[in-house]
């Protein structure tokens, strides 16, 4: 089995500790993401595990792929492109303090992708599972043409298709989650969701 993801790899600001933002002098600096995560799992359980994103051509973002090539994930087909790293601050909760977490990744590279920027024939080469997560068409409007496109030529391929609908409020509303994940969601064999996530993304 050889899997792809696809997502955006976001550099993680976290509050050390349990202290809120800026309480004290400092960050604490991680690459994650959704899909990010899943392909570092699946490389930990001995799965052939790819990771395709779009990052800006700085140190920035090549420091986000080496943590990925760290645990054994092929970033080969990841690209760089022209935009920013996406962030999000990360303030961990404490006793009845929940957590809080600020985005940060207007204008980020894979926000500005192009559907003309993806070769899917060539990127789907010796994959059989394709994960991708309900946050990638919230980037953009571009990312739901991207999405749409990779969804159709899996299918066409034979290829098995996972999605998590991974609903995000600071991202896209529900209606236009609605919108545009009903349609998306056609192509897909394997659907991870909680009841939150079914609701505000299929309704």
């Amino acid at each position: 089995m050889k899997v792809l993801s696809f997502g955006e790899i976001l550099l993680r600001l976290a509050s050390p500790g349990y202290t809120k933002l800026f309480q004290k002098d400092s960050l604490d600096a991680t690459f994650c993401g959704g899909e990010a995560n899943v392909a570092v799992s699946l490389a930990n359980f001995g799965v052939q595990s790819e990771f395709l994103t779009v990052v800006p051509d700085n140190d920035v973002g090549r420091a986000s792929l080496n943590a990925l090539r760290y645990f054994g994930v092929d970033t080969s087909k990841t690209f760089f492109k022209n935009g920013r790293m996406g962030l999000y601050y990360l303030e961990k909760g404490a006793s009845q303090r929940p957590s809080k977490v600020i985005y940060d990744r207007a204008y980020s590279s894979i926000a500005l992708a192009e559907p003309t920027d993806f070769d899917w024939e060539a990127l789907f080469d010796g994959v059989t599972w394709f994960h991708w997560t309900g946050i990638d068409p919230a980037l953009s409007d571009n990312m739901v043409q991207i999405c749409e496109q990779a969804c159709k030529k899996a299918k066409e391929k034979g290829i098995t298709i996972s999605c998590d609908l991974n609903f995000r409020k600071n991202l896209w509303s529900s209606e236009k989650a609605q919108e545009v994940m009903r349609n998306l969601v056609q192509y897909v064999d394997v659907c991870i969701a909680n009841e939150e996530d079914a609701d505000k993304v299929l309704g």
